[in-house]
């Protein structure tokens, strides 16, 4: 048997309801693909996207409506090894990858002290943009259930905000397109089961700034988003289903019984109602 169908399979049968039933779910219930689409599944070549493009590509071959996807690789600069091995497992997977270069990773290195942030801002432009260009109203990517529970938690922890990954969101500065992340309801342990049952090895993280601040220890993205997994891993030791809580908690919002809150990207305190209200 084809070594994709035998992915594709395992999808089917072994990881029918974590996996395919996870990722139906997302799109059905925060409406993420509509008839016409054309999506521009954005693959990094870690685990989470290339499961993401394997995921699409399966219900595009079995959706109700008719929608298009190009499988958009952006080598913002990756060494000769890591571009051969995205280009290696997306054919083991059977997914026909469009690949554009940029030098981001040498200009942001070149103009920040901390490259991190720039660096995501410029990759996430750079495929807003090529996706426009191919006729993409949409980038769809591949962050999971894990990811929006450990993004909360980074916001209250280390940057004083109650804020949330949502399932999609509109771009401020590409009209008519739409980011949007079919893995939202995914856990990331079952995405790392299915690899190991298929025998998949991904790329972990290409990026030369995330290797220096593995050894210096002072990147919040790689040092902090560690001791949030490590501090959920504890907590679930107790409470099995802390990061279902969590999860829920987030669609279930009181507004009403927070002191403060931004909308609109102006920020107001329950006291501007609390006499009102009290008449």
């Amino acid at each position: 048997m084809d070594r994709s169908r035998e992915i594709e399979l395992s999808i089917n049968r072994r990881f029918r309801h974590v996996l395919w039933g996870r990722f139906i779910h997302s799109i059905k219930d925060y409406e993420l693909i509509k008839e016409n689409d054309r999506i521009a599944v954005c693959i990094s070549g870690g685990k989470d996207s290339m499961c993401l493009a394997k995921l699409m590509q399966m219900l595009q071959a079995h959706s109700d409506f008719p929608f298009e996807v190009v499988y958009l690789v952006m080598d913002p600069g990756y060494n000769e090894a890591n571009r051969k091995k995205i280009e290696e497992n997306a054919e083991t997977l059977g997914i026909p990858i469009t690949v554009f270069e940029s030098n981001i990773f040498n200009i942001a290195d070149s103009l920040a002290e901390k490259p991190c942030f720039l660096c995501a801002r410029m990759r996430r432009g750079a495929l807003y943009r090529k996706a426009k260009e191919l006729g993409c109203n949409k980038i769809a990517l591949g962050h999971h259930f894990n990811d929006v529970i450990e993004t909360t938690l980074l916001g209250m922890f280390y940057a004083s905000q109650l804020q949330c990954m949502i399932p999609k969101l509109k771009a401020d500065n590409y009209e008519g397109m739409e980011l949007i992340r079919p893995l939202y309801c995914v856990h990331e342990e079952d995405i790392i089961r299915w690899c190991n049952y298929n025998g998949l090895e991904f790329i972990q993280c290409a990026c030369r700034f995330t290797e220096q601040n593995e050894t210096d220890d002072d990147g919040v993205s790689v040092s902090k988003r560690r001791e949030i997994k490590e501090l959920l891993k504890q907590l679930k030791n107790n409470n099995p289903d802390i990061e279902k809580s969590i999860f829920n908690s987030l669609h279930k919002v009181n507004i009403e019984m927070f002191p403060g809150y931004k909308e609109n990207g102006k920020y107001h305190s329950f006291l501007e109602k609390y006499d009102e209200e009290g008449e």
